[in-house]
């Protein structure tokens, strides 16, 4: 599979050289739909330009990414192409290597389980055979490196790729089973944009499984670990954030990256659920709403890790998903990641309700979101209620494919535990129903 792995690589990098040396390199820098406020590449650029004149580059409201990414860039900006390539080749082989430890993981125990009969002997069809696993990293790695939306994020230049190669590699230490590294890349996702916190659930939830550590608070040994992954966890995140303040001298960085992705007081247009809203809102009434739309992200978190805590390699993508759904200043960066781990769920397709219709929403959708946008800031010929409509019928379709496909996950756990061809009391067909 390396071979295969490496012609991909090269021709993504081809694809990503060639736009970066075409005249549609800044035009796609410019679109809201893939770079905001907080990661777009010239208000690094204008952090840069501060920072060499010895002023902070959070005097003003302008930088909003985090001291470690200004500094990585201070010695990087010549070649900040190869740094945006290099991060979307390092996300395409950690989930690439990360799903081909998951399906080593789930041929075993689907091995273990048939060896003790527990399935049912009407289930055995929905059963994966190595031959259909064996392509499925190699597919995940694609839907990501040539995903549109992936392009165009490098392209752009945008920090986001940097934030999903610290989360791919959070996800390939995590399946590797090294919870030290797993919670230092949690901590530095958390560094980076807050909402990767809601990963702290399945990553713990996966390493009590991999060392046959029941989830239940009256154990000790529960505690313990818990409490361990935890202290690594926070103490990264202590130490990361000690650092940041050593390298700038000072604490400003706290409230122009949390706080402004907290209180999102920018609101320049995105693929997001928050700016149309906040801008036809009375100011009084700006802090509820801004907690009513931030515990989206958060408020999933548990009763989702109780449904799937027998899963929380499904409950990481469920996470995932969530986050850039619901976050403040989300972009097609972030879309992408989640739908790369789409092809490790193929075999839910036989469950799946709406994917034709998602696929259209989500197509047609994309089509859109530069039509409108011109039509509204260049013709002059509609208005912002028509992007913002498209906007959420975007996050619809989204909310939808992520619901889908949580609703073919359990009908088919459901159905290896039952039986797949389930009855009535009277005899007559059952049909299973999400509650």
């Amino acid at each position: 599979m390396a071979a295969p792995l490496t012609l991909l690589l090269i021709v993504a990098v081809t694809i990503r050289a060639v736009l970066f040396r075409s005249s549609l390199a800044e035009i796609i820098s410019e679109r809201v739909e893939v770079v905001s406020p907080l990661n777009a590449w010239k208000r690094v650029v204008e952090g840069l330009a501060l920072l060499d004149l010895g002023v902070s580059p959070y005097s003003g409201d302008v930088f909003h990414e985090t001291p470690f990414m200004i500094y990585l860039f201070h010695f990087t900006v010549d070649y900040a192409e190869i740094v945006f390539m290099i991060a979307d080749g390092i996300t395409a082989v950690a989930l690439y290597l990360s799903v081909q430890i998951y399906n080593k993981d789930v041929f075993r125990k689907q091995k273990y389980a048939l060896e003790s009969d527990r399935y049912p002997a009407d289930c055995l069809e929905l059963l994966r055979s190595p031959k259909e696993m064996f392509y499925i990293p190699l597919k995940v790695a694609m839907f990501y490196l040539l995903n549109p939306f992936t392009i165009l994020s490098c392209v752009a230049k945008s920090t986001c790729g940097l934030n999903n190669a610290i989360i791919a590699l959070f996800i390939f230490c995590t399946l590797k089973g090294s919870a030290l590294l797993s919670g230092i890349l949690l901590a530095l996702a958390t560094y980076q944009s807050i909402y990767p916190l809601t990963l702290f659930a399945p990553a713990l939830l996966f390493f009590l499984q991999r060392l046959y550590i029941p989830v239940n608070p009256r154990r000790s040994s529960f505690w313990f670990f818990t409490l361990q992954y935890a202290f690594i966890y926070v103490g990264s995140l202590v130490v990361i954030t000690g650092l940041s303040f050593f390298l700038l001298g000072s604490w400003d960085f706290m409230p122009s990256v949390y706080g402004f992705i907290l209180s999102v007081p920018d609101l320049t247009p995105n693929i997001g659920l928050f700016w149309y809203f906040f801008a036809e809102m009375f100011e009084h009434f700006r802090l509820f709403f801004s907690c009513v739309f931030q515990i989206n992200v958060f408020f999933y978190t548990i009763p989702l890790s109780i449904k799937l805590k027998e899963h929380p390699v499904f409950l990481i993508f469920m996470q995932i998903a969530i986050i850039s759904i619901f976050k403040s200043y989300p972009t097609v960066g972030d879309v992408a990641l989640y739908m790369a781990f789409l092809p490790a769920w193929s075999h839910l397709y036989r469950f799946l309700r709406n994917i034709f219709l998602v696929s259209c929403v989500l197509l047609a959708c994309s089509a859109l979101f530069p039509v409108l946008w011109h039509l509204w800031i260049y013709a002059g010929s509609a208005n912002s209620n028509f992007y913002y409509a498209i906007t959420l019928l975007f996050n619809f379709g989204q909310i939808l494919l992520v619901s889908d496909y949580f609703y073919a996950y359990l009908r088919r756990e459901h159905h290896l535990t039952h039986g797949l061809y389930l009855q009535k009391k009277d005899g007559t067909e059952a049909t299973l129903v999400l509650k």
